[in-house]
């Protein structure tokens, strides 16, 4: 049974804000980034769409680090 929380490529915490009912209303930082689709076709197809991959198995920490820089 794959835990919402938690990330289906390598089981750890994936930081999503929707699988917390504490911050259930807030954005996932999911939704700043662009992951590759080839990534999530990688997930055997009963992982897909279950719950959020980490940011590093998605790829995307230096985006993150990017939209969280102070801009000029």
């Amino acid at each position: 049974m794959n835990e919402p929380d938690l990330c289906p490529a390598c089981g750890a915490r994936n930081d999503c804000t929707l699988a917390d009912p504490r911050s259930v209303g807030q954005a996932c930082w999911c939704y700043s980034v662009s992951i590759d689709p080839a990534i999530i076709e990688a997930l055997p197809p009963q992982l897909r769409n279950q719950s959020c991959l980490c940011p590093r198995c998605a790829g995307v920490e230096a985006q993150l680090r990017a939209n969280t820089l102070p801009h000029p």
